[in-house]
């Protein structure tokens, strides 16, 4: 009982910030501050930074008991990141636009698209540089789904936008199930080192374009020294790192691969445990 009452209580510190996209949105953000311990004079050394990207659901769960609080996946990583000394961003890219979610809407009617992800994953990059706390030669991106895509987007070195933006690319990328059809067929390459993390069964974002891309990176990086990983994890459906236990039809988002048939959606224990591992191996090496 004793070792217990001595025992320090974990903080988990965040709070809402105001981070302005690069076309000019006022985006509200989360950030989550690195747990680390005071430097001598009580000013805490400069950090890593994560932004991480929400999918086509945004950031926040829309019932339960977590309903508008963040969703269990978000919390889950922010914290997990927290823990290893980095601090973390989750810019919100549906709210500040009049949106809660884009996952029923087909591709052709919807407002907020790859091009708004790109300019608040670069808006939010350009934030944190400017922080006191932030080790601006140390930020890295991390997304899901169509936040994944994001990923894609903001490192695709051919992209006026990335190119132009004046900024230093990302230190590391890492996208989960991406949609990679688009920066497949549009010839991507990436300006950072980038790693993959896919579910073999996934039929909301199906892997092939997505293992198609990452050989093709493969092949054209392998001169440049930027790494490529490829990861996909059998038995694996959509949101496969969810904390969430089960796995369900979402049958509001038609299946790609399954006609008649909604999308198939939850955690694969194994496929969640060996993908955060990897992530926090990634992030040691590109942080170092």
């Amino acid at each position: 009982m004793a070792a217990l009452l001595c025992a320090p209580v974990v903080t988990y510190a965040q709070q809402t910030v105001s981070v302005m996209s690069l076309d000019g949105t006022q985006l509200r953000a989360w950030w989550f501050e690195a747990l680390q311990p005071q430097a001598s004079g009580g000013v805490a050394p400069q950090r890593p930074v994560v932004v991480a990207l929400h999918g086509c659901g945004g950031l926040y769960a829309s019932s339960g008991a977590r309903a508008g609080l963040l969703n269990a996946r978000h919390q889950a990583m922010g914290e997990m990141l927290q823990a290893q000394g980095y601090h973390v961003i989750f810019p919100d890219s549906l709210t500040a636009r009049g949106e809660n979610s884009l996952c029923a809407q087909t591709m052709g009617s919807r407002k907020i698209t790859q091009r708004e992800r790109r300019a608040d994953a670069l808006g939010a990059l350009a934030w944190v540089r400017q922080q006191p706390w932030a080790d601006g030669s140390r930020v890295a991106v991390l997304g899901w789904s169509h936040g994944g895509s994001a990923v894609l987007a903001a490192t695709q070195v051919q992209h006026a936008q990335v190119s132009g933006s004046g900024l230093a690319p990302f230190k590391t990328a890492l996208a989960f199930y991406p949609g990679c059809s688009d920066p497949l067929a549009k010839g991507y390459e990436s300006n950072t080192s980038l790693a993959f993390f896919l579910g073999a069964d996934d039929d909301w974002t199906p892997p092939a374009p997505c293992i198609e891309l990452a050989q093709r990176l493969k092949l054209k990086q392998q001169a440049s020294g930027l790494s490529v990983e490829l990861h996909v994890y059998a038995g694996a459906v959509h949101d496969f790192d969810t904390p969430v236990q089960g796995v369900r039809e979402r049958k509001d988002v038609p299946s790609r691969l399954h006609v008649g048939r909604g999308v198939m959606v939850g955690q694969h224990p194994q496929a969640r445990e060996t993908s955060w591992s990897r992530v926090r191996e990634i992030l040691r090496d590109a942080f170092r």
